[in-house]
């Protein structure tokens, strides 16, 4: 029984503490507790990222460190646009073929170069076969009606026949040449150019289509035994490609420093090379999804590298910043997040890092849009010593 009663008394004692301390931990439901005031400060004090965070780099160590005052100058605006490849319209064409008929050869692949008026494909036409025989017609019924003429001249001189004689064999010979010159340019518009090479070769019911302009066949339509339309059925796309365009998107916010004929640097992840290019044309309206416009760029295409509907970027020159601000390259860094900063001195052997925006690079020095101002001081060389030491102290 005593055993009991010591028991039941130590849980007494147990239970009375345990309330003890838990009114302690609570603050026993009072506002004024130190611990209640202390979790409020806390809640209320900003994230350790929203405020950037000072270090000091001991003097022994600054001579690793150069620190540049930052000073407003005149310098080249360099606006960072997005597009792709496009072909050169201007030149670049087409190529349809003037009669029907079925596909009997394909004489040219894509990828391939062709001069102007190689032959791409032959069509097994009978538009060909009646043009061709009206031709041959024309042809020699002027070869019959120029010889009655030239007779006749010669028979009215020596007054063997009358004038009327003379008058009809010399209509009949301009008729039979307006015929003749007829059917010679219904055969050029098929894109012969002289008929009578036809008319020496063997007959023949297929008719070549000619290339219009020279360049790369970047593009192939038919195939053989396809019926293709008169006027129609577009066979195969030609174009030079020593020339391509870039169709680069415009922010709204850059129109008013992007004008036609300003220089632009092209490049893209498929080779190291850069392209020089020329503004040729602004946009007249903007993209009402995406709020950008389109610049056409007249690229040179050395090696035909660049291919249709690449992506690339382009860097344009657009005029001059009067008060810029720009830093040494070795200044900028790059986060986790890919995003630039800089380190700025707050004072003597003591830095913090600073995001910043960047625009293009020159001779050295990286044009800051956002983010500093004349009179700071960032650290140009030794930046990655200061990220090095900030990391061992964190």
């Amino acid at each position: 029984m005593r055993s009991s009663r010591i028991t039941h008394g130590s849980w007494a004692v147990g239970m009375a503490a345990a309330i003890a301390l838990g009114c302690a931990l609570a603050g026993c439901g009072s506002d004024q507790s130190p611990r209640a005031t202390d979790m409020t400060s806390f809640s209320a004090q900003p994230a350790k990222s929203a405020t950037p965070e000072l270090f000091t780099i001991p003097q022994n160590q600054m001579s690793h460190v150069q620190v540049v005052t930052l000073q407003a100058a005149k310098l080249a605006r360099t606006l960072r646009l997005t597009g792709a490849v496009a072909y050169n319209a201007f030149k670049t064409t087409p190529v349809i073929t003037q009669v029907g008929g079925p596909v009997s050869r394909v004489l040219v692949v894509p990828g391939e170069h062709v001069r102007q008026g190689q032959p791409m494909l032959e069509v097994a036409s009978p538009d060909y076969s009646l043009l061709f025989a009206t031709y041959l017609k024309a042809r020699d019924t002027f070869r019959v009606t120029d010889k009655n003429y030239a007779r006749a001249q010669d028979l009215y001189q020596h007054h063997a026949i009358a004038e009327r004689d003379l008058l009809q064999a010399e209509s009949d010979r301009n008729q039979a040449q307006a015929d003749l010159n007829a059917s010679e340019q219904a055969m050029k518009i098929l894109g012969i150019e002289n008929p009578e090479d036809l008319a020496k070769a063997p007959a023949s019911a297929a008719i070549p289509l000619l290339a219009p302009i020279g360049g790369e066949v970047v593009e192939r339509l038919v195939s053989p035994g396809q019926v293709l339309q008169a006027g129609q059925t577009q066979a195969f796309t030609i174009s030079d490609m020593s020339t391509v365009w870039v169709l680069a998107n415009v922010y709204q916010g850059d129109l008013a420093h992007v004008k036609t004929g300003d220089d632009v640097v092209v490049q893209t992840d498929a080779y190291p090379d850069s392209f020089r290019g020329k503004i040729s044309y602004v946009s007249a309206a903007l993209d009402p999804n995406t709020r950008t416009l389109q610049a056409r760029i007249v690229v040179n295409n050395p090696g035909e590298k660049l291919k249709k509907d690449m992506y690339c970027a382009a860097t344009v020159t657009a005029g001059v910043i009067e008060s810029g601000i720009a830093v040494p390259d070795a200044a900028v860094l790059r986060d986790d997040e890919n995003q630039p900063f800089v380190y700025v001195a707050a004072g003597p052997g003591q830095f913090g890092r600073r995001t910043i925006e960047i625009g293009g690079s020159e001779n050295g020095r990286t044009q800051v849009l956002k983010g500093l101002t004349a009179g700071e001081q960032v650290v140009g060389d030794g930046s990655l010593f200061l990220q090095f030491a900030n990391s061992l102290q964190h």
